[in-house]
């Protein structure tokens, strides 16, 4: 498969999780051992915040893209592996102006979140 093919189909596929919406939800501190899927990044405070990409994901990215990763919308929805295939900046890119089928989630998402849900997935190999 051409690299411009596999391009557009991992294009298509982070695309197609725009289709959710998102909830607002109060934000709660994680409990002290639930570091999984969390990243930290300085706040404008200069102190660390915490983002938990698995909650971004289930509020945002669970409708298109399923439980699991494994796509709900068609073999271009799954995202199981993007992070062997697309750059925690090419994901992040993906999230915040969209294309494909894909809304953008910029200005829906902070960059914190966005940052923090394109690491997650770079480590879905």
């Amino acid at each position: 498969m051409s690299k411009t093919a596999l391009a557009a189909l991992l294009l298509c596929a982070l695309a197609s999780g725009g289709c959710a919406t998102k909830k607002e939800e109060p934000k709660t501190s994680p409990s002290p051992g639930a570091t999984a899927g969390t990243t930290a990044s300085p706040s404008p405070g200069g102190s660390p915040s915490t983002v938990d990409a698995q909650s971004v994901y289930k509020q945002n990215c669970i409708s298109c893209h399923g439980d699991n990763l494994e796509g709900k919308m068609g073999g271009n929805t799954n995202i199981a592996k993007v992070g062997a295939k697309l750059s925690k900046d090419k994901i992040a890119n993906q999230i915040s102006n969209g294309g494909g089928g894909m809304m953008a989630f910029k200005g829906k998402l902070k960059d914190e979140e966005i940052n923090a849900l394109a690491e997650w997935l770079a480590a879905k190999k």
